[in-house]
């Protein structure tokens, strides 16, 4: 086991998955009861912290100091009634109590390497960046969960959608299904439901395909699970918006991977709404963007049927 560790980015889950991983492999579950400890630098100095790391495990011979949130690693301020000692820091980095391992934690995208005191860090400590995964590497974790067919994962995808932490309850379920065999696309489709998101792509797709009726029929079924018309209209704005930037950006050569980072979305979003470019014009696009604009006015502002409205729009699709 390592002394120190650092483990930041902008992926909770995989940041919360690792730092559990670590105190898995470093204590038994007797023994974390007892020698696990937490921090907050938003509420706690860290010479606390490092005071509890230098202190004797209780039971068993190590203990875990998680340091969540050290915005002194970073170019970011703080509570001002906050104050770390950062000299203290400096010298438990160069001597780290050898029966302790201190576990820095934090959300943050980078850290200030131009600080003595990050610099001394990263330079001493097992570092992990939780970044969010690619297409490749997602379908890769995916497999690391559980046993499960290729296009099986594909179908996971499509149905739940790129969170960590949503397609870690649908795998659990999943495999507890499937007992020890083969996780199938069929097993997939019959116990993982639709997210809100996915359904809103179901729309785009019938709207692409000009299928009123389907997406009228659809409407009726996120309405009867008391979807609020509003946050449909919503979603609908930003699928239809980030369509139309990805047409932009694909019409000026920009691969998938690098919109995907331009844009600050998952590269999985990306390729879906790419997939559905094509069955709009910018024309089109553009209009229905400023439909969904006044629509979602009306449903604001207007006495009429939300419901109505929300049919209104789509049957605008047929003109």
């Amino acid at each position: 086991m390592e002394q120190l560790y650092v483990i930041y980015g902008t992926e909770h889950f995989l940041m919360k998955q690792a730092y559990e991983q670590i105190v898995r492999r470093a204590l038994s579950d007797e023994e974390r009861e007892w020698n696990v400890s937490t921090y907050d630098c938003e509420e706690t100095p860290i010479e606390v912290a490092l005071e509890d790391a230098e202190t004797l495990p209780f039971f068993g011979e190590r203990k875990i100091v998680i340091v969540k949130q050290p915005y002194f690693l970073t170019a970011e301020k703080g509570k001002e009634k906050v104050e770390h000692d950062i000299k203290r820091l400096e010298a438990y980095i160069e001597k780290p109590a050898p029966f302790s391992s201190v576990i820095f934690v934090g959300t943050y995208e980078k850290l200030d390497e131009r600080k003595k005191v990050t610099k001394a860090l990263l330079k001493k400590a097992h570092v992990i960046v939780a970044k969010p995964l690619n297409e490749k590497e997602l379908k890769q974790w995916v497999k690391g969960q559980c046993q499960i067919d290729d296009d099986a994962i594909d179908v996971l995808l499509t149905l739940a959608g790129t969170d960590l932490a949503t397609l870690a309850n649908e795998i659990e379920k999943l495999m507890l299904f499937a007992e020890h065999r083969s996780i199938t696309a069929s097993d997939v489709r019959l116990l993982v439901s639709r997210t809100l998101e996915q359904n809103v792509f179901t729309l785009v797709e019938q709207m692409a395909k000009r299928d009123v009726p389907a997406a009228l029929q659809t409407l009726q079924d996120l309405l009867r699970q008391n979807e609020e018309p509003i946050k449909l209209v919503a979603l609908l704005a930003s699928q239809f918006r980030l369509i139309y930037e990805v047409k932009e950006l694909m019409k000026t050569g920009y691969g998938q991977q690098q919109i995907a980072s331009m844009l600050g979305v998952h590269p999985f979003r990306v390729k879906v709404a790419a997939s559905y470019a094509s069955g709009f014009s910018e024309q089109q696009l553009m209009s229905i963007l400023y439909d969904l604009a006044e629509t979602d006015y009306a449903l604001k502002s207007s006495a009429m049927d939300k419901q109505l409205l929300l049919q209104l729009f789509f049957l605008k699709l047929q003109r």
